[in-house]
Protein backbone atom coordinates (compact mmCIF):
# COMPACT_ATOMS: atom_id res chain seq x y z
CA UNK A 1 0.00 0.00 0.00
CA UNK A 2 1.25 3.62 -0.95
CA UNK A 3 0.70 4.64 2.99
CA UNK A 4 0.25 8.30 3.34
CA UNK A 5 -1.29 7.98 6.62
CA UNK A 6 -4.38 10.12 6.12
CA UNK A 7 -7.94 8.82 7.07
CA UNK A 8 -8.18 7.35 3.51
CA UNK A 9 -4.71 5.17 3.67
CA UNK A 10 -5.10 4.04 7.27
CA UNK A 11 -8.66 2.69 6.90
CA UNK A 12 -7.58 0.81 3.57
CA UNK A 13 -4.57 -0.18 5.34
CA UNK A 14 -6.42 -1.70 8.13
CA UNK A 15 -9.12 -3.30 6.18
CA UNK A 16 -6.17 -4.92 4.38
CA UNK A 17 -4.81 -6.48 7.81
CA UNK A 18 -8.05 -7.23 8.67
CA UNK A 19 -9.12 -9.05 5.21
CA UNK A 20 -5.36 -10.91 4.39
CA UNK A 21 -3.65 -10.87 7.69
CA UNK A 22 -1.00 -8.41 8.87
CA UNK A 23 2.10 -10.75 6.99
CA UNK A 24 0.48 -10.23 3.53
CA UNK A 25 0.62 -6.55 3.47
CA UNK A 26 3.22 -4.27 3.14
CA UNK A 27 2.81 -0.13 3.77
CA UNK A 28 5.16 1.76 2.08
CA UNK A 29 5.52 5.72 2.85
CA UNK A 30 7.82 7.69 0.62
CA UNK A 31 10.06 10.05 2.41
CA UNK A 32 11.02 13.69 0.70
CA UNK A 33 10.76 17.26 1.70
CA UNK A 34 6.92 17.20 1.03
CA UNK A 35 6.03 15.36 3.86
CA UNK A 36 5.79 17.35 7.01
CA UNK A 37 7.86 15.07 9.53
CA UNK A 38 5.20 14.85 12.16
CA UNK A 39 2.98 12.87 9.08
CA UNK A 40 5.55 10.24 8.81
CA UNK A 41 5.61 9.82 12.27
CA UNK A 42 2.32 9.42 12.53
CA UNK A 43 2.39 6.85 9.82
CA UNK A 44 5.10 4.68 11.34
CA UNK A 45 3.13 4.72 14.14
CA UNK A 46 -0.43 3.53 13.13
CA UNK A 47 1.03 0.94 10.89
CA UNK A 48 2.61 -0.08 14.35
CA UNK A 49 -0.43 -0.69 15.58
CA UNK A 50 -1.69 -2.78 13.09
CA UNK A 51 1.21 -4.49 13.38
CA UNK A 52 2.13 -3.99 9.40
CA UNK A 53 5.69 -3.85 8.47
CA UNK A 54 6.25 -0.06 7.41
CA UNK A 55 8.66 0.96 5.40
CA UNK A 56 10.37 4.72 4.32
CA UNK A 57 11.09 4.53 0.62
CA UNK A 58 13.41 7.86 -0.80
CA UNK A 59 11.60 9.40 -3.38
CA UNK A 60 12.90 12.52 -5.21
CA UNK A 61 10.08 14.22 -6.94
CA UNK A 62 12.66 17.68 -7.60
CA UNK A 63 14.53 15.61 -9.68
CA UNK A 64 11.30 16.04 -12.18
CA UNK A 65 11.25 19.58 -13.92
CA UNK A 66 7.40 19.32 -14.26
CA UNK A 67 6.95 18.91 -10.55
CA UNK A 68 9.21 21.75 -9.91
CA UNK A 69 7.84 24.04 -12.23
CA UNK A 70 4.32 23.63 -10.32
CA UNK A 71 2.15 24.05 -13.14
CA UNK A 72 -1.57 22.85 -12.39
CA UNK A 73 -0.49 19.00 -13.44
CA UNK A 74 2.00 18.78 -10.63
CA UNK A 75 0.71 15.92 -8.87
CA UNK A 76 0.99 14.03 -12.08
CA UNK A 77 4.81 14.38 -12.25
CA UNK A 78 4.33 13.52 -8.11
CA UNK A 79 2.32 10.11 -8.45
CA UNK A 80 4.62 9.11 -11.30
CA UNK A 81 7.66 9.41 -8.83
CA UNK A 82 5.69 8.01 -6.31
CA UNK A 83 4.72 4.49 -8.24
CA UNK A 84 8.39 4.64 -10.06
CA UNK A 85 10.10 4.10 -6.50
CA UNK A 86 7.11 2.30 -4.91
CA UNK A 87 6.20 -0.21 -7.34
CA UNK A 88 10.21 -1.61 -7.53
CA UNK A 89 9.83 -2.09 -3.44
CA UNK A 90 6.07 -4.14 -3.50
CA UNK A 91 7.35 -6.55 -6.48
CA UNK A 92 10.54 -7.01 -4.56
CA UNK A 93 8.74 -7.57 -1.31
CA UNK A 94 6.54 -10.01 -3.44
CA UNK A 95 3.09 -7.83 -3.60
CA UNK A 96 0.66 -8.63 -6.21
CA UNK A 97 -0.85 -5.44 -6.41
CA UNK A 98 -0.03 -1.86 -5.36
CA UNK A 99 -3.32 0.35 -4.17
CA UNK A 100 -3.46 3.96 -2.68
CA UNK A 101 -6.42 5.53 -0.71
CA UNK A 102 -7.96 7.16 -3.78
CA UNK A 103 -11.91 7.08 -2.39
CA UNK A 104 -15.22 7.52 -4.74
CA UNK A 105 -15.33 11.77 -3.99
CA UNK A 106 -11.43 12.06 -5.18
CA UNK A 107 -12.70 10.43 -8.62
CA UNK A 108 -16.05 12.36 -8.56
CA UNK A 109 -13.90 15.99 -7.97
CA UNK A 110 -12.57 16.25 -11.37
CA UNK A 111 -9.29 17.92 -10.53
CA UNK A 112 -6.94 15.19 -9.93
CA UNK A 113 -4.26 15.04 -12.45
CA UNK A 114 -2.17 12.78 -9.90
CA UNK A 115 -5.04 9.85 -10.00
CA UNK A 116 -4.55 9.35 -13.71
CA UNK A 117 -1.02 9.16 -13.31
CA UNK A 118 -1.53 6.65 -10.56
CA UNK A 119 -3.84 4.23 -12.93
CA UNK A 120 -1.04 4.67 -16.09
CA UNK A 121 1.29 3.20 -13.40
CA UNK A 122 -1.17 0.18 -12.45
CA UNK A 123 -2.41 1.28 -8.89
CA UNK A 124 -5.33 -0.33 -7.83
CA UNK A 125 -8.03 1.70 -6.08
CA UNK A 126 -10.08 -0.45 -3.62
CA UNK A 127 -11.70 2.24 -1.65
CA UNK A 128 -12.94 3.94 -5.34
CA UNK A 129 -13.96 0.33 -6.59
CA UNK A 130 -16.00 0.25 -3.89
CA UNK A 131 -17.81 3.40 -4.08
CA UNK A 132 -16.50 3.88 -0.36
CA UNK A 133 -16.92 7.95 0.00
CA UNK A 134 -14.61 9.93 2.31
CA UNK A 135 -17.86 10.37 4.88
CA UNK A 136 -18.39 6.30 4.72
CA UNK A 137 -14.31 5.86 4.99
CA UNK A 138 -14.35 7.85 7.92
CA UNK A 139 -18.11 6.66 9.43
CA UNK A 140 -16.17 2.73 9.46
CA UNK A 141 -12.56 3.82 10.71
CA UNK A 142 -14.51 5.58 13.99
CA UNK A 143 -16.72 2.00 14.36
CA UNK A 144 -13.32 0.00 13.94
CA UNK A 145 -11.51 2.32 16.42
CA UNK A 146 -8.82 3.98 14.07
CA UNK A 147 -7.59 7.25 15.36
CA UNK A 148 -7.20 8.79 11.64
CA UNK A 149 -11.64 8.73 11.78
CA UNK A 150 -11.77 12.37 12.48
CA UNK A 151 -7.70 13.07 10.99
CA UNK A 152 -8.07 16.21 9.56
CA UNK A 153 -7.12 16.03 5.20
CA UNK A 154 -3.20 16.44 5.50
CA UNK A 155 -2.13 17.00 1.97
CA UNK A 156 1.71 17.34 1.00
CA UNK A 157 3.60 20.85 1.31
CA UNK A 158 3.64 21.15 -2.19
CA UNK A 159 0.05 21.63 -2.22
CA UNK A 160 0.77 24.81 0.02
CA UNK A 161 2.46 26.73 -2.96
CA UNK A 162 0.54 28.78 -5.50
CA UNK A 163 0.92 27.37 -9.23
CA UNK A 164 3.45 28.70 -11.29
CA UNK A 165 5.73 29.44 -7.68
CA UNK A 166 8.42 26.80 -8.59
CA UNK A 167 9.11 23.85 -5.55
CA UNK A 168 12.63 24.13 -3.79
CA UNK A 169 13.31 22.50 -0.29
CA UNK A 170 13.81 25.64 1.21
CA UNK A 171 10.05 27.34 0.48
CA UNK A 172 8.53 23.63 1.56
CA UNK A 173 10.59 24.13 4.88
CA UNK A 174 9.69 27.20 4.74
CA UNK A 175 5.99 26.31 4.86
CA UNK A 176 6.60 23.70 7.29
CA UNK A 177 7.68 25.82 9.66
CA UNK A 178 5.53 28.36 9.57
CA UNK A 179 2.14 25.86 9.87
CA UNK A 180 3.63 24.39 12.59
CA UNK A 181 4.80 28.06 14.69
CA UNK A 182 1.12 29.15 13.93
CA UNK A 183 -0.65 25.65 15.60
CA UNK A 184 1.86 26.46 18.14
CA UNK A 185 0.54 29.80 19.02
CA UNK A 186 -3.01 29.72 18.75
CA UNK A 187 -3.19 26.58 20.89
CA UNK A 188 -1.00 28.50 23.17
CA UNK A 189 -3.86 31.25 23.21
CA UNK A 190 -6.85 28.98 23.22
CA UNK A 191 -8.15 29.22 19.60
CA UNK A 192 -8.77 26.09 18.48
CA UNK A 193 -8.52 25.32 14.97
CA UNK A 194 -9.36 22.01 13.03
CA UNK A 195 -7.99 22.85 9.67
CA UNK A 196 -4.82 24.83 9.02
CA UNK A 197 -2.92 25.83 5.77
CA UNK A 198 -0.45 28.25 5.37
CA UNK A 199 -0.43 28.97 1.34
CA UNK A 200 3.07 30.07 0.09
CA UNK A 201 1.96 32.53 -2.85
CA UNK A 202 5.83 33.61 -3.40
CA UNK A 203 6.89 36.18 -0.59
CA UNK A 204 3.50 36.73 0.89
CA UNK A 205 1.59 33.92 2.47
CA UNK A 206 -2.33 33.35 3.32
CA UNK A 207 -3.56 31.56 6.20
CA UNK A 208 -6.53 29.45 5.74
CA UNK A 209 -8.21 27.98 9.14
CA UNK A 210 -11.95 26.72 9.41
CA UNK A 211 -13.94 29.73 8.10
CA UNK A 212 -15.77 30.63 11.41
CA UNK A 213 -12.19 31.39 13.02
CA UNK A 214 -11.14 33.01 10.61
CA UNK A 215 -11.79 36.53 11.78
CA UNK A 216 -10.49 35.64 14.95
CA UNK A 217 -6.78 34.03 13.63
CA UNK A 218 -6.68 37.53 11.65
CA UNK A 219 -7.45 39.65 14.76
CA UNK A 220 -4.51 38.14 16.43
CA UNK A 221 -1.31 39.43 16.02
CA UNK A 222 0.72 36.73 18.04
CA UNK A 223 -0.78 34.23 14.84
CA UNK A 224 0.44 36.45 11.92
CA UNK A 225 3.38 36.86 13.59
CA UNK A 226 4.61 33.57 13.83
CA UNK A 227 4.43 32.91 10.21
CA UNK A 228 6.16 36.09 9.44
CA UNK A 229 8.87 34.93 11.45
CA UNK A 230 8.66 31.49 9.28
CA UNK A 231 10.03 34.12 6.71
CA UNK A 232 7.67 35.53 4.80
CA UNK A 233 7.30 39.43 4.15
CA UNK A 234 3.89 39.93 4.67
CA UNK A 235 0.50 37.65 5.69
CA UNK A 236 -3.14 37.57 5.40
CA UNK A 237 -6.11 35.48 6.13
CA UNK A 238 -8.70 33.90 3.87
CA UNK A 239 -12.22 35.59 4.77
CA UNK A 240 -13.50 32.20 3.14
CA UNK A 241 -11.35 29.87 5.41
CA UNK A 242 -10.00 26.72 4.36
CA UNK A 243 -11.13 24.47 1.34
CA UNK A 244 -9.75 21.62 0.22
CA UNK A 245 -8.01 22.87 -3.61
CA UNK A 246 -8.32 26.19 -2.88
CA UNK A 247 -4.95 26.90 -4.98
CA UNK A 248 -6.69 25.29 -7.92
CA UNK A 249 -8.81 28.63 -7.94
CA UNK A 250 -6.23 30.70 -8.90
CA UNK A 251 -5.50 28.53 -12.32
CA UNK A 252 -5.88 30.45 -14.98
CA UNK A 253 -7.65 27.24 -16.78
CA UNK A 254 -7.98 24.90 -14.24
CA UNK A 255 -10.44 22.59 -16.80
CA UNK A 256 -7.38 21.72 -18.94
CA UNK A 257 -6.18 19.53 -16.29
CA UNK A 258 -9.25 17.60 -15.63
Amino acid sequence: MAFSGGADSAFLLAAAVRTLGARHVLALTTESSSLPAAERDAARAFAARLGVRHELVPSDEMAREGYRANGGDRCRFCKTELMAVLGPVARAAGMAHLATGTNADDVRAGFRPGIAAAAEAGAVTPLCDAGLTKAQVRAISRTWGLPTWDKPAAACLSSRVAYGVVITPARLARVERAETALRAVLVRDGIAVRNLRVRDLGQSARIEVDGPLSAVVGGHPPALAAVREAGFASVEVDPLGYREGAMNELLADPESYR
